[in-house]
């Protein structure tokens, strides 16, 4: 029997998309073959890696002007390879607002000159802080922002006005999950293994005119301008990722796209920050427009307590829901994959912990 899965990546993959790999995981189609068995050369294969690619551009809205790479090394890798290719003047600015906007201000900070225009460190990142547009260099080569920080649980509710300097954005744990404006950043990256598919993928969304200014020492696997030039098959790319990626895309389209996602994620946040704001016992990390819909952390007060929850959860079939350790208390990840059922399922479960423990 399948459990409900609260992990923050990786993370739950939706139930129809299981499925359908496994009736496809010996033979594709008529080809006699596995995916993982296909050259990524092949005719076969080309029509699954175009195919992915136009499913994004379709659901995510991406411009013409604008290059989808399926890369690898995680997010994480983005954090040197977006200043290798685009810091042409060597200055950019950062707004800390967890872990991974620190981590990618860290490799940043190795080939120029990083302006940290906010953080929320004060309060152990629980809120987006509010900007001081006079502290942004109008000549920074770009804005690096985390969008939704699965550590902490906040989420931007509304971009900086960067006016000419392309924003970029780790968008790892809330792609897929609402509606955007693809136009208003100059690159988009992610993981997949937390919306969108398995770990190994990485999807980088690039505005070509950001294309082809890497520096000279730019290994040529780090050069955006080798991944365009090659249709993201320079070398052989993270095949079966790709094609899950693919079945993801298409269980969001049939569940009506972005705006249909966003309504669900809504509901299913909304159940869950409803109990927390009404417990006695648990409460949010998080309040206000900063809550994310993605990842909603929570604590008892009490360490003893925090650890009985989670072991019990555990045993009822709700897993994955201890903290990070730089937060304490537990988390529920709620991606797209998780139902409904399962976030009032867990707050039934909730409920009865409260009642039995207070």
């Amino acid at each position: 029997m399948r459990v409900y899965n609260f992990s923050a990546g990786p993370a739950i993959l939706p139930e129809e998309v299981l499925k359908k790999a496994a009736g496809e995981l010996v033979e594709y189609g008529e080809t006699g073959q596995s995916v993982m068995e296909m050259s990524h050369r092949s005719k076969e294969y080309d029509a699954i890696i175009k195919s992915t690619e136009q499913l994004l551009r379709d659901i995510l809205g991406i411009p013409s002007n604008y290059k989808v790479l399926f890369l690898q090394g995680g997010a994480s890798l983005q954090f040197a390879m977006v200043p290798l290719n685009i810091m042409k003047t060597g200055k950019a600015d950062f707004v800390i607002t967890g872990q991974w906007a620190k981590k990618a201000y860290e490799q940043a900070v190795k080939y120029g000159e990083c302006n940290v225009v906010g953080s929320s460190k004060d309060k152990t990142f629980s809120y987006i802080p509010e900007l001081d547009k006079s502290k942004f260099n109008p000549n920074a080569d770009y804005f690096h922002i985390c969008e939704n920080n699965t550590i902490y649980g906040t989420k931007w509710s509304e971009l900086p006005d960067t006016g000419n300097v392309p924003i970029v954005s780790d968008m790892s744990s809330c792609i897929l999950s609402e509606p955007i404006d693809v136009s208003k950043y100059g690159i988009i990256f992610a993981g997949a293994q937390k919306n969108m598919g398995p770990a190994g993928l990485t999807v980088v969304i690039v505005r070509e005119d950001l294309v082809g200014y890497a520096r000279p020492e730019t290994p040529i696997m780090l050069d955006f301008k080798t991944h365009v030039e090659n249709d993201s098959l320079y070398n052989t790319p993270p095949t079966y990722g790709i094609y899950i990626l693919k079945l993801v895309l298409e269980w969001v389209q049939s569940k009506g796209g972005l705006t249909a996602m966003k309504e669900i994620n809504t509901k299913k946040a909304n159940l869950l920050y409803d109990f927390l704001d009404n417990s006695k016992l648990f409460s949010a990390t998080v309040f206000g427009k900063d809550r994310s819909l993605m990842n909603i952390p929570f604590v008892t007060g009490n360490d003893e307590l925090d650890a009985k929850f989670v072991s019990e959860a555990k045993k009822a079939g709700f897993i994955n829901l201890k903290g990070h350790r730089s937060v304490g208390g537990m988390r529920a990840s709620i991606y797209n994959a998780m139902p409904t059922e399962g976030v009032a399922k867990l707050v039934e479960f909730m409920s009865e912990f409260e009642k039995a423990n207070s």
